[in-house]
Formats: structure tokens, sequence, C-alpha cells
């Protein structure tokens, strides 16, 4: 019985990291040392997914603007990143109205693209990147991963995050070197840190 619930805590960790949300649900030290690498608030992590959630769900509900399309919703730190596909312009513009209704979403990066949505393979490939963004990062001296959100479309990696201007160029540089990243774009807060 251990053994089983260990293997889907381990999977439910691995889940939730590929998606690039905090895995705050875990219960014991495991969260505390997720929370304490964060540069972020508890609270505002919370924030952060619920407005994913709620932008999420403003996006799906909206007919008009689903059909057809494949849109992805991250917030870190009250920042929206939209990534996706999408038939036209408008549909684009609507997409980004969603995320600023919400009342703690304070910028929106909306780097969704008018073209055909992305299939499967395209999509699977994308999480593989992820993971080896995420696994190089981890293993890297000065850079917390804790620190990052890494998420990928179409082979580019959108890092977002809290931080340095040195450890902002070192997860890039670290990030250019994962095999399948076609390119990298910054979508960091800069810091100063004493």
């Amino acid at each position: 019985m251990k053994r089983l619930i260990g293997a889907a805590l381990a999977a439910l960790l691995i889940a939730t990291s590929l998606q690039g949300c905090a895995p705050i649900i875990v219960a014991g030290a495991a969260t505390s040392a997720i929370i304490t690498q964060d540069r972020r608030s508890a609270g505002t992590i919370m924030d952060d997914q619920s407005s994913e959630l709620k932008i999420t769900n403003a996006i799906h509900a909206d007919t008009k603007l689903i059909k057809n399309s494949r849109i992805k919703v991250t917030v870190f730190n009250g920042v929206a990143l939209l990534l996706g596909q999408v038939p036209s312009e408008q549909h684009r513009k609507r997409a980004a109205a969603h995320a600023r209704q919400n009342m703690k979403v304070k910028q929106v990066n909306n780097e969704i693209k008018i073209t055909e949505p992305i299939g499967l393979k395209v999509q699977n490939n994308d999480i593989a990147i992820t993971f080896r963004v995420k696994s190089s990062l981890l293993g890297t001296k000065g850079v917390s991963s804790g620190h990052f959100k890494v998420v990928s479309e179409r082979g580019i990696v959108y890092l977002m995050g809290l931080v340095t201007r040195e450890e902002g160029d070192t997860a890039a540089k670290i990030t250019q070197r994962v095999k399948g990243v076609q390119g990298i774009v910054k979508v960091f807060e800069y810091i100063e840190v004493p």
C-alpha cells in the first residue's frame, strides 16, 4: 500500500511539474521545500493558480473563441502568458481581453499565433522539452529551479520568474543547450537580491 501511495505521489509531482504548476497541493516536507524555493509568497502562488484556472475557464466558456483554437494560459506573479493558436487576430485579442478581466493579473503577454492548432506530436515534444529544461536547471549551480516557471510551445521555451539578471542569463544559457529548444523568450521580472 505504501508503494502505491509513493508511486501516486511521484506521478502527481511529475504531472504538476510538467504542466508548470507549483505542486503545492502535496502535503508534508515536499511542499515546504518547493514553496521556500519560490520567491512568491504562498498567497501569490495561490492567486496565480486561481487566475490561471479562471482565465482558462473563461476562454473555454467562450464558444466563439475556442472553436478551431488552442490556447494555453500560464500565470506567474500576476503576469499572464498566453500561448497557442487561433484562426484570426480577433480571436487573439479576445483571449487577451479575458486575461485582462482578471483582477489579479497586472500584465498580459499575448504570444498566441494566428495559425492552425498544433497536433499531439508537437504538444508531446513541447512537454519533453519543458521536462529537459527543468531537469537541466535543477542541476545548475547558482540557479534555483524553484525561481522559474518553464513553458514550451512549438520548441520555443518561455522562461518566467522573479530572478536576478545573472540568474536569468544563466538559465537562458542552460536552456539554449537543451535538445529540441528552437528559441527562448524571457518573461522575467528582475529583482535585486541583497
